[in-house]
Order: structure tokens, then C-alpha cells, then sequence
């Protein structure tokens, strides 16, 4: 075998085009073993195996700087330089991330896990590079679907700028996550089917030069065209036409399933995980058909993840013009969706929390100011979220906390979301955010009948004293179980209550809670710092209430266990219920 004696960039160079396809496919082999036992992004590196093999043999990594978007696609970047055995060898899988990461390698550059970033992260290292008087070549590979964030447009328009070496390598592989949105894949079909010499060209109208490779996962071609590009002395786009999930037909036939995929069975392609307990994801997709069906003006948005609201492509069909895919564009589906707000629509936006940071001030600037009623679902939003430091669900609350005039609600139950969901789209008042409940989806199979137009009124759900436990949406069933615990083990009687509201204060029952209560503790699935806790110990600031904030202390942390983090941070019922023991 030939990747196992690659141990470094300067490897790849020493094999023959004969010898670069033996080793693309036995890198294939390897990528497909790996997947079908650890899971990961799998699509995006099979379709790009011939095209690292190609850069890696030219250009000089890592003098010569390659810069991944997203780093859906960095697995066999990895493997070429000296990260093969987290490929190659079970017991190493976990070695290394599933993005790129500068502590894992000097070939890497940015820890990189959101789209649209690659052209402008390297127009920053190419622009140092010539402050600096160095010379190298810096390129940025970055994939069809990623094109359609505004990030990745404004690097393109600016790239010429730099009057210098800038190679941005377009993966044009006609697909997103799901199948691509917008006008310029127009443009992209064009460039395809004229080989690239259609004269209306997007690269060519931003001031760029143009390099069109038809197959895309030829090592061959790929070398003769990075090596007229490298050295280069202005910005010019080398684009390639590759197939998503090349070498595994169940990826080639079906790209958006195949994008990341669970362990599977390589002969049939079936998940080895079955796992058919409905989630909110179901609970969603059935909510707004129905929906839809009654109202015409309901339309679903989503910035290139439909499934996160269960519409697969079957679903999308049905649901036909009511639902809308602006691409891997957040800031533009939170404009949309205050637009459609404004002329009369209900949107609702399902997004997963770690991407809405990405349209911070689309929700405060072209909703919240306007009080258009936009309703936005965030997904993942937890602790029981995605783990990779890049997709970290922890930041939602103290973000949309800060917004005035949002409304954020917690739900516990799924009959709490659906209710939630039903008032948002009923009322005209004021746009909405509902924190969908991470962890396994509870339902009580009884409909909720609180009137969530009476803003800020918390529910108390078990009334006792001296201590009360504040559990907010995910969180709710550690401060029931805390509850019981301090009754059996230390005799208190806890009042516990279901706030529902993230955004507001209910200072009614907060100052009744004065009367017999000494303590008052708070759990919250996210940051502690700026969130819902640290609001209500300003609240109690001035008084005797001494309060406890249970939730995750503010860091970046990375492919976590979630057992571990809530010990580490005492969100546990039994720490929970300790520490305020220890209180009192």
C-alpha cells in the first residue's frame, strides 16, 4: 500500500500519475472503512480525493497555504499529511477532528467548521504575505454550495484587490447538503456544459482569471492545472466539475442522505443505528404541513439544512412553494422571513443554533426593530447538541437574550412546542424564538392550554419552601428530580417552577417567592454567563435571596461527553440538589 508510507506532503510527490490513482484508491478504502464504524462527513471528501492528491503534489503545503471552507472535505488533507493512521487504524480514529485544526498539524491554518469563510480567511494570510515581503502560493478551496453565503461573494469581489498570488479552487459539485438554491448555480450549469467558455461567467465578472477542469476527479488534470496556476501573480479561479460521494454508489445516487452519515453496513449502505423514536425534527415537519394545508400564507424557511425541520425531498415537494431554501445564507433567510412578515406571511425559520449566530444582527437590525412577527425555531441549542468545537449549541440564550423586543421561549414538552409554534403563528405582535428542547423529545400526550400572549408568566408546578428550582426547557426534569432528591435525602420541600420565558422576567412571582423561600436556584442548557440565571440574580441582587446558577461554564470545548460536562459544570440532579443543600 502506498498511504501507508505517506508520512508528509513531500511523499505524494515521489509517486508517479499510475501510482497517485492506486493511492486515491486505496485512501477511497480507507475513508469508506472509517465511516462505516466512526460515522462523519462523507460525501464532500469522497468527491474531492483526486483533487488533494493533485494539490499536494504541486503545490508546497505548508509554505503553500491551502485553506478548507467548512472542512467538510479536509479528510484526505489529513491523510496526506501525517494524520493517515487516524485513518487507516480503528483505535486512532478519534486522534483528530472532523475539521481542520491547527494544533493537529502545521498543514492546517484554521480551525474552520461554518461556510463561506475560505476565501476571505485567505485573502488575510495572502495580504500578511505580501505586507511581509514573503512570496508562497495561498489557496482557498471552497465548494458550490458554500458560494451562495454572502462571506463567500464578499471574498470573491475582494480577491482581485490584492493584485497578487490568490488560487481559490471551486468544487463544483452541483450539490450543497441538499440540492444547491440561487442564480448563480445557473451560472455554474452554464460554465459546465460550455466547458467552461460560456461568456457569462461570475469568476471572470468579479476581475478574476478563469480555469475551467471538466474531470474534476482526474489526478492528471488536476496537476496540469494547478501547475499553470501556481506561482501566479494575480487571483484566479480554478474550477472543477467532481462527483459528491465518488467511489461508493449509495453516495453517488443519493448526495444529500450521503453528505454525513452515521456507521453503516457497506454492502447495503443501511444505518447501524435504527433509531425510529420521533423527534422534534418529526414533530415540526408535521406541524407546519398541517399547517400549511389550512394557511397559505405558512412558509417554511431553512439556510440550506431542510431536514433540521424534517423536510426531506419528498416533503420539500409536497410542501411546494411554502417552503423556501435560500442556500447556506442565514442573514438572507432572516431578511426573507422579516419580509414575508411585513407583507402578511408567517414565516418560520428552523435553524440550528450554532448557525443563527451567523445572523446576529438581521434578527436585532431587519426584525426585532421593526417587531415583524418572524418565528424562528432553534434547533440543537444544547448540551445534547453537536460537540465539535465549531458547532457548539451553547450561545443561543445570551445572544437572543440581548435583543430587545424578541420573545424566546422554552419549551418542555413537545405539546409545549407545538403551542408555542400554533400562538407564534396566531399573533402579529412581536417576533419569536422557541429553543427547541435538546435530548430525547417528551411528550405527555396533553395539550397545552396556557395563553403564551400573557408574556412573562412563569408556572409553578410543585409549590413548596425555602428553596425554589427554576428549570428552563431541556432542564426542567433536573430540577423536578433535584427536587426529589432534597425531599428524601434532606427533608425540604421544594417549590419547582417551569418559566417557559427566556427573554422576560416575571417579577410577580419572582418577589412572592420573597416570602418563604432563602434560596433560589436556576438551571439553564447553555452559557451561564449572560443567560437566563444570571438575570434573575440581578433580579434578587438588592434582596436576602441568595441564588444559585446551574449551567456551562462560557469556553469553547470540543467533542465532549455530555456525562462529563454536566458533572464538571454540577448540573446533575444530585449535585444540583447538594450544592443547594450546602447553601441553606
Amino acid at each position: 500500500m502506498y498511504i501507508e508510507n505517506i508520512n508528509s506532503p513531500a511523499d505524494v510527490k515521489k509517486l508517479n500519475i499510475m501510482q497517485l490513482n492506486v493511492l486515491a484508491e486505496e485512501m477511497r478504502h480507507a475513508l469508506l472503512t472509517r465511516a462505516s464504524r466512526h460515522g462523519g462527513h462523507f460525501g464532500p471528501n469522497f468527491g474531492m480525493v483526486e483533487a488533494i492528491i493533485a494539490m499536494h503534489y504541486v503545490f508546497d503545503s505548508p509554505k503553500d497555504k491551502i485553506v478548507f471552507d467548512v472542512s467538510h472535505q479536509c479528510y484526505p488533507h489529513k491523510m496526506l499529511t501525517g494524520r493517515k493512521d487516524a485513518y487507516l487504524y480503528e483505535e486512532h480514529y478519534d486522534d483528530v477532528s472532523g475539521y481542520t485544526n491547527p494544533n493537529e498539524s502545521e498543514h492546517d491554518f484554521f480551525t474552520v467548521g461554518h461556510t463561506s469563510t475560505s476565501i476571505s480567511l485567505a485573502c488575510g494570510l495572502a495580504k500578511a504575505r505580501d505586507l511581509n515581503g514573503e512570496d508562497g502560493n495561498v489557496i482557498a478551496v471552497i465548494g458550490d454550495g458554500s458560494l451562495s453565503g454572502g462571506e463567500a461573494l464578499e471574498g470573491l469581489d475582494f480577491a482581485s484587490e490584492l493584485n497578487s498570488n490568490m488560487i481559490i479552487v471551486a468544487n463544483d459539485n452541483d450539490m450543497s447538503i441538499a440540492e444547491n438554491h440561487g442564480g448563480l448555480y445557473a451560472n455554474l450549469k452554464l460554465l459546465r456544459e460550455t466547458n467552461g467558455q460560456a461568456e457569462c461567467n461570475l469568476f471572470k465578472a468579479m476581475n478574476l482569471d478563469y480555469i475551467y477542469v471538466d474531470k474534476g476527479n482526474d489526478i492528471a488534470s488536476l496537476i496540469e492545472a494547478f501547475e499553470k496556476v501556481k506561482d501566479t501573480k494575480k487571483a484566479v479561479v480554478v474550477h472543477i466539475n467532481t462527483l459528491k460521494g465518488k467511489g461508493y454508489a449509495p453516495a453517488e445516487q443519493n448526495k444529500e442522505k450521503w453528505h454525513w452519515h452515521m456507521p453503516f453496513d457497506i454492502a447495503t449502505g443501511e444505518s447501524l443505528f435504527k433509531d425510529e423514536e420521533p423527534d422534534f425534527s418529526d414533530a415540526s415537519l408535521e406541524y407546519l404541513l398541517k399547517k400549511m394545508d389550512e394557511d397559505k400564507s405558512v412558509v417554511a424557511i431553512t439556510a440550506g439544512t431542510p431536514t433540521v425541520m424534517g423536510f426531506t425531498a419528498d416533503m420539500r415537494a409536497k410542501a411546494g412553494k411554502q417552503f423556501v431554501d435560500v442556500g447556506i445564507a442565514e442573514e438572507t433567510a432572516v431578511a426573507l422571513a422579516s419580509g414575508i412578515a411585513a407583507n402578511g406571511g408567517k414565516p418560520v425559520f428552523g435553524v440550528y443554533s450554532s448557525f443563527i449566530q451567523r445572523a446576529y444582527d438581521q434578527i436585532t437590525q431587519d426584525v426585532c426593530i421593526n417587531g415583524n412577527a418572524v418565528t424562528f425555531a432553534v434547533f440543537a441549542g444544547s448540551v445534547y447538541g453537536m460537540n465539535d468545537v465549531t458547532h457548539l449549541g451553547l450561545q443561543d440564550i445570551p445572544m437572543l437574550n440581548s435583543i430587545p423586543g424578541l420573545i424566546y421561549l422554552a419549551p418542555v414538552t413537545k405539546e409545549d412546542y407545538i403551542a408555542m409554534l400554533d400562538w407564534s403563528l396566531t399573533q402579529n405582535e412581536y417576533p419569536v424564538a422557541i429553543k427547541v428542547p435538546g435530548g430525547r423529545m417528551v411528550s405527555t400526550g396533553t395539550p397545552v392550554t396556557k395563553d403564551f400572549g400573557k408574556l412573562d408568566t412563569y408556572e409553578i408546578t410543585k409549590k413548596g419552601s425555602k428553596v425554589a428550582i427554576l428549570g428552563l426547557g431541556t432542564f426542567y426534569e433536573n430540577a423536578v428530580k433535584a427536587a426529589d432528591i432534597l425531599k428524601a435525602s434532606h427533608g425540604i420541600d421544594a417549590t419547582v417552577i417551569n418559566p417557559y420565558y427566556i427573554s422576560g422576567i416575571d417579577a410577580d412571582t419572582l418577589n412572592e417567592l420573597k416570602k418563604d423561600h432563602a434560596v433560589v436556584a436556576t438551571l439553564e442548557d447553555g452559557y451561564l454567563e449572560g443567560g437566563f440565571g444570571a438575570k434573575i440574580a440581578a433580579f434578587y441582587g438588592s434582596s436576602d435571596m441568595k441564588v444559585l446558577n446551574f449551567g456551562i461554564k462560557k469556553e469553547f470545548i470540543d467533542r465532549y461527553d455530555v456525562a462529563e460536562v454536566l458533572k464538571d459544570n454540577h448540573l446533575t440532579p444530585e449535585q444540583i440538589a447538594e450544592d443547594i443543600a450546602a447553601t441553606l
